[in-house]
């Protein structure tokens, strides 16, 4: 007589054995992917269901002006134009999907016959994290040049972002006045005070732990915010502080699938000019485009006797407001 089995890695108890485990790969990679990943909760993220890019208007402010009784607002008798009509700018910023980001690896059937731990799940991790690292460099780079550029999305200097010198170490009593001057340029040029943030690497991050704990202990330990027992610092100036260890760490080229609007080479390290030790911005600098969300394919090849695994996705990412981004140097 047959034995009765349940086979967990069937759907309702019929077809292929493994559907449901491919089903969990698939989240774990997901999962992975948002452990990993910093800076993809912090900007703006806009889903689209075909196309090659989006658009996100852009417009400048109007003017004011008191007016003289008796005067009409349409035209000016004496200039033949008007001095209290607002000229309102506009623009576009048209994000681009990039190329299609995979990681992939394949496994021999012999192999995974062979051993006594679960590759699978490793591998998972592992390629979950080389997209999430991608796409957490890739939105850092284009911060800090957005906090670089010359010129603002409607061709002139009155929305660029920021640069700020914090010294040579930085110390840690540096990297807060730096966040604090931040802080203070972000409110000058008219950003939200809500949905701040900065990201910093590890190194800085307990810099600042370290060198201000009283500041810490006191200002920030009874509101929740932080405390030098668990080592966090929540919030400095309004900012809430992350760590990452995706700031660059040598020069950026963007690569020939990368279709943003950064181009040549970036000076991130000090070689030529300074080097970068945080990146502060508001939720509204950055935007992301996502055309294929990530996903996971397998296929068990019988002529080559293993499985094809890929994790992939299909996003643009560029920069939105210039005026919302800080980057702090030395």
């Amino acid at each position: 007589m047959a034995m009765v089995t349940s086979r967990s890695g069937q759907a309702n108890g019929t077809g292929d054995q493994n559907a449901l485990f491919l089903k969990k790969f698939a989240g774990e990679v997901l999962s992975v992917f948002e452990e990993n990943n910093v800076m993809m909760p912090l900007h703006t993220v806009r889903t689209i269901e075909s196309g090659k890019s989006a658009q996100f208007p852009a417009i400048k402010t109007a003017s004011a002006t008191y007016h003289t009784p008796g005067e009409s607002l349409i035209t000016d008798q004496d200039a033949g134009s008007s001095d209290y009509l607002s000229n309102i700018k506009h623009n576009e910023i048209v994000v681009t999907i990039n190329d299609l980001l995979v990681s992939s690896c394949f496994i021999p059937r012999i192999d995974e016959a062979k051993n006594h731990y679960d590759v699978r799940g490793e591998y998972t991790r592992q390629m979950g994290a080389a997209l999430a690292i991608e796409a957490d460099k890739t939105l850092i780079n284009y911060g800090l040049v957005g906090a670089r550029a010359a010129a603002d999305r409607f061709g002139g200097t009155d929305y660029i972002g920021s640069k700020i010198d914090i010294g040579s170490g930085p110390t840690g009593t540096e990297l807060v006045a730096g966040i604090v001057d931040a802080a203070q340029t972000l409110d000058e040029n008219d950003i939200p005070s809500t949905d701040r943030y900065c990201v910093l690497t590890p190194a800085n991050y307990y810099k600042m732990v370290e060198e201000n704990k009283d500041a810490i202990n006191r200002d920030y330990g009874n509101d929740g915010n932080g405390s030098l027992a668990s080592g966090v610092v929540m919030s400095v100036a309004g900012i809430r502080i992350f760590k990452s260890n995706h700031l660059p760490t040598a020069d950026w080229t963007p690569a020939a699938g990368d279709l943003g609007t950064a181009s040549g080479t970036y000076d991130f390290v000090g070689t030529g000019g300074s080097a970068t030790n945080a990146l502060i911005f508001h939720r509204s600098a950055l935007a992301t485009v996502k055309l294929l969300d990530l996903s996971v394919e397998t296929d068990y090849q019988v002529e080559r006797q293993g499985t094809l695994m890929v994790a992939k996705y299909a996003m643009g990412h560029d920069i939105l407001r210039n005026e919302a981004l800080v980057e702090l140097a030395v």
